[in-house]
Parts: C-alpha cells; sequence; structure tokens
C-alpha cells in the first residue's frame, strides 16, 4: 500500500477546478436513506445460462467474493429473465439445462432445466431469488419446480412468477385468448400467489410485479389488488433500463442529475410497496436493454451504476440486482470467460462506499453534474462519497476538476480511495483499464492484483478540500 498526498496527485488539475462546499452533518440528516440492506448491490444472471456462469465461466464466483470481502455478506442473486418464461421444468431430466441455439451467442427459444439447476442454485453461499415460468401457463409444472426449490434451497429469497409481464401478448398461454392488460396480469399474479403458496404451504416468498418500468403495468396499481395475497409477498419488484438497445448517450448515462430524472418514476413504485409492508427491489437492471450497446462496456457506466445505486437506495430500495446475459454476447456484463468489464469496477467502488452503512444522506441537492453523500454507521459519519460526472473524452482536450471542500470534519487527518479511468469511454477490451486505489481484476481470474494506493489529506479547522477529476469518484474516510 502507498499513501500519496492528494495534492501532490491533482497538482495540474486545480488550475481548472470549480469549487463546492458541503457540511457532513454529525448525525443522520432528516432526508437520509431507510436502514440499509447488508448488501445492496446484487447480480441478475439470464436463467438459460445461469449453470454456465457458476460451472464454466471461472471469474464468477471470485468477482463475487470480491463484494462480499467489502461487505461481509454474499451479494444477493436473482436467476431469471426472459428464457425463464420459456424454461419447463423436466423432474427426470439429469441434466441442469437443456437447450439448443441457432448460433453461438444466442438465447434458446425453448429450453428445459431439471432437478441439478435447483442444487445449483442452492450451492450458492448467499440469497437467491428464482425465477420461474408463468407465461406459458402451466402452473402445475411450476409449482412442481416451486416445491423442489422450497425443499433443497436453504438460501431461497423469493420465488418470481414470471418475467416481465409487460411483453407478454394476447397469443401467450398465459392469456388464455383474451386481451392481455395490466388488469388480466393482476389477476394472474394473485390467482398464481394463491395457487402456489398454497402448495408451498408458505407466505412471504413471492416477487410480485417483476414489471419493466412503471407503465401501463405498475406496483402502484398491483399493491392495490393484493389484499389477503399481500400476505404471500416478499417484495415488489421493477426492472429498469435507462436506455434502449440501439439509442445510446453515455454523458445522460452517467450524469448525476440526469439519474436523478431518470428513477423519479419509480419513488411511487418504492412508496407502494412501503405502504404493504414490503422491500422493493431492482430485480433486473442494467445500462442498456437487450444485453448493452456501445457505451455499457464503457467507464462511463460504472460511474453510472456507482450513482444510480446510491441514489436508488437514497430512495428506498432494497437491493438492485444487474443483469448478466449470454455468456459472450453481453455488453453490459460485469464480466465474462476473457475480461472483468468497466462496470464491475463501478459495481465495486459502490459496494464499498455502502459496505457495513446504516444510512446514506445526499450532501448536494442533485440538479448538478456533482454529487456528495455521506455514509453513516450507528449515526456517525464514516465516509463521503464525491462523484464528478462531467463527461471527460479523449477529445474533450484538458481533463476538468471540481474542488470539493468538506467541513464538520473531527480528526485531524482522512484518507481517501479513488476510481478512475483515461476517459469515461475506457474499455478494459481495448486495453483502458480502471483502477480502484491503483489496482484492478484480472482479466479470466478476477482476482484483485497491484499496489493499493491511500490517499491522504490534512483536516484544518474542521476543513478538508478534495479534488476530483471529471468523470471520476473518490471515497473518503473520515
Amino acid at each position: 500500500m502507498t499513501s500519496i498526498p492528494i495534492s501532490a496527485l491533482l497538482l495540474g488539475l486545480a488550475a481548472s477546478a470549480l469549487s463546492l462546499s458541503f457540511n457532513v452533518p454529525i448525525s443522520p440528516p432528516s432526508n437520509s436513506s431507510q436502514q440499509l440492506s447488508a448488501a445492496p448491490v446484487g447480480v441478475s444472471l439470464e436463467f438459460f445460462a445461469f449453470p454456465e456462469y457458476i460451472q464454466e465461466v471461472e471469474s464468477t464466483m471470485t468477482c463475487l467474493q470480491n463484494l462480499k470481502d467489502l461487505t461481509g455478506t454474499w451479494p444477493p442473486m436473482r436467476i431469471g429473465g426472459t428464457t425463464q418464461d420459456r424454461a419447463i421444468y423436466n423432474s427426470s431430466s439429469t441434466e441442469a439445462v437443456t437447450y439448443t441455439v441457432a448460433s453461438t451467442g444466442a438465447a434458446p427459444e425453448t429450453l428445459t432445466y431439471g432437478p441439478s439447476f435447483i442444487s445449483l442454485a442452492a450451492g450458492y453461499a448467499g440469497e437467491v431469488i428464482i425465477g420461474l415460468n408463468r407465461r406459458l401457463g402451466d402452473i402445475l409444472n411450476t409449482i412442481s419446480a416451486a416445491l423442489l426449490a422450497q425443499s433443497k434451497m436453504n438460501n431461497l429469497y423469493s420465488i418470481e412468477l414470471g418475467n416481465e409481464p409487460n411483453f407478454f401478448v394476447d397469443s401467450d398461454p398465459i392469456a388464455n385468448g383474451a386481451s392481455w392488460t395490466a388488469a388480466a396480469d393482476e389477476s394472474s399474479q394473485v390467482t398464481w400467489q394463491d395457487a402456489m403458496c398454497g402448495n408451498l404451504s408458505a407466505t412471504d416468498i413471492i416477487s410480485a410485479g417483476v414489471y419493466f418500468g412503471t407503465s401501463p403495468m405498475s406496483l402502484a396499481s398491483l399493491t392495490a389488488k393484493e389484499s389477503d395475497a399481500n400476505d404471500y409477498v416478499k417484495d415488489y419488484c421493477s426492472h429498469n433500463y435507462p436506455q434502449s438497445s440501439g439509442s445510446y448517450d453515455l454523458a445522460t448515462l452517467m450524469g448525476h442529475s440526469s439519474i436523478a430524472t431518470q428513477i423519479k418514476p419509480y419513488a411511487t413504485e418504492v412508496s407502494a410497496a412501503a405502504e404493504k409492508g414490503k422491500p422493493h427491489i431492482f430485480g433486473e437492471t442494467n445500462s442498456a436493454t437487450q444485453g448493452g450497446g456501445g457505451i455499457s462496456p464503457t467507464f462511463g457506466a460504472a460511474l453510472w451504476i456507482l450513482d444510480y445505486v446510491m441514489q436508488t437506495v437514497l430512495m428506498g430500495t432494497n437491493a438492485l440486482y444487474f443483469h448478466q446475459g449470454t455468456v459472450g454476447n453481453c455488453q453490459y456484463c460485469w464480466w465474462g470467460r476473457y475480461d472483468i468489464g468497466s462496470p464491475y469496477y463501478g459495481a465495486y467502488f459502490a459496494s464499498m462506499a455502502l459496505a457495513n452503512a446504516d444510512q446514506i444522506a445526499p450532501l448536494d441537492s442533485q440538479d448538478t453534474a456533482y454529487a456528495a453523500y455521506a455514509l453513516y454507521k450507528a449515526s456517525v459519519p464514516v465516509r463521503v462519497l464525491l462523484y464528478n460526472s462531467d463527461y471527460y473524452i479523449s477529445t474533450s482536450g484538458t481533463r476538468s476538476s471540481q474542488i470539493y471542500t468538506l467541513s464538520g470534519l473531527f480528526s485531524s487527518g482522512v484518507t481517501a480511495k479513488r476510481l478512475t479511468a483515461p476517459y469515461a469511454t475506457s474499455r478494459v477490451d481495448q486495453g483502458q483499464n480502471p483502477t480502484v486505489a491503483g489496482q484492478t481484476f484480472a482479466n479470466g481470474t478476477c482476482i484483485i492484483q497491484g499496489i493499493e494506493s491511500i490517499e491522504t489529506v490534512t483536516v484544518s479547522g474542521g476543513k478538508a478540500t478534495f479534488t476530483v477529476a471529471a468523470s471520476e469518484a473518490l471515497l473518503v474516510y473520515l
């Protein structure tokens, strides 16, 4: 580990810097979050690819272990996605999953899975949401898989009944020849919850909703229809992808104020869940739909993950499950067989910021490019996260910077860890690795490598000054 004065590192940036001042409240202010969960940053693994991720991709367990080492809790896992609603359980199958695809990198149109799929899910050390098929309308088949999951998975957190029913159509078996509307889905969800939990003799086990976005199907509307079925619900679940496939804008994706604007509609969903006494989760989320696109493997997407996590847990979301799609055909994936993508660095830094914290509070107004958050443990501020979302690329010229002055500090000096990369557009597969406190994750294994660089700064009169370059973040330890 090396210790480097921040002033020495950033002398060349100071001339272009602006200045902001924030007081760090001595205790959590009124706009602080609720109690944070132990591990808010989780992963979602596409249903058909789940066995491949666990059994064939070397990086998977090490990348998850790295996050666990920060928080003391294994990241929560969701197994689901589009292919869960194409999957039929086969109790006699000796294979975890069986399917064929037309070409490498494609997702199967039909598949079956056997008992060993459930056993594999049971082997994960953290909590697991398992997504089961509702679209095909075979409730007995889904109940048989759920009964096995209930009996085998001591780590079972909840069960999804269908994935993104917004996209079910009238010709799907679940529609039974009728129009598939929000009202039809709400009725279907309640009916399936009743049948499922009656057979499982269980309550508090369903991840309900599983809606993409907030319209035309919404948690606010669903919760109003749940009534007695609410006892069966473990959480209410949203899916969110800020950008659509084929239309990308990295500067908007990573922008601090634009993130606040994009997630604003979910505040109503979070409140609807809370009114029912249930947590809200983003059971599937990532930067752009359909596996991501040109922006998704970049460092800017890592910065989006960092600030998006902070803003959503501040809003009241309990956990976010970032989707990992088809192995080898997935630009937003955090890792694969060969590279550890730039977005993983953002997930790691977000976990680092939130690790063992009880609450988070915003210090800024969330209407500029410059973010500041205070993290509290036992009602005492322990860290401050600073983020400069100004968009910096190779053609931007001199890299600008933002000076933050924090007041209300009590020690004589503080330390900091920096998340940085050459540009917002930096990609690991193009040789432009990000670093977390000077360290990287080895491609192919996810093992942390390099010497950790801890920055130091003096506190004078309760104040300390920090410089954060454009497209960069700093975690200050108080």
